[in-house]
């Protein structure tokens, strides 16, 4: 797994009705884009994780949106 600040990690639910949590990744503190990661949640909390299989990175090319 590789991120660079401004990538979204996604966190998925692990049971039904649990949503996904999504935060943003504001200091990369691996190796070449590699975990563990700073990551900053909506409602501004911070944390660092080091995603397991139930998350995904989503690059800031990935939710741009298209120019018209």
């Amino acid at each position: 797994m590789r991120a660079t600040v401004g990538d979204k990690l996604i966190q998925h639910g692990r049971v039904v009705g649990q949503h996904d949590q999504v935060s943003e990744v504001v200091e990369v503190l691996g190796k070449e884009g590699s975990p563990p990661y700073r990551v900053r949640f909506a409602d501004g909390h911070e944390a660092v994780m080091s995603p397991g299989p139930d998350c995904q990175v989503r690059h800031k090319e990935e939710h741009r949106q298209p120019q018209y």
